[in-house]
């Protein structure tokens, strides 16, 4: 399945207490919950002013959908066409 870099801008993201940021992530599994298995939430990064998100998914509607169904802002979406880490130097 494709996977895609969602950068969300949300301004202070990275003062969002424990609680607030488990309460943006149950809202968010419901949310993929209700679309079913053509889409998954890998990961996310907090950085001060935007959190930057991992997903597979079949497509990039999907995604723009999750976000809209969950109220997210998804500044800007990529599709990752090439994993390279450490390894792959060797």
């Amino acid at each position: 399945m494709p996977k895609f870099v969602i950068e969300r801008e949300i301004p202070g993201a990275g003062k969002l207490s424990a609680t607030e940021l488990k309460a943006v992530s149950k809202k968010s599994l419901g949310v993929l919950s209700s679309l079913g298995p053509s889409i998954q939430w890998v990961q996310s990064f907090v950085t001060a002013d935007k959190i930057y998100c991992v997903y597979h998914a079949t497509d990039e509607s999907l995604v723009r959908r999750h976000a809209e169904l969950g109220g997210f802002p998804a500044n800007k979406i990529s599709a990752v066409t090439t994993v390279i880490d450490p390894a792959t130097a060797e």
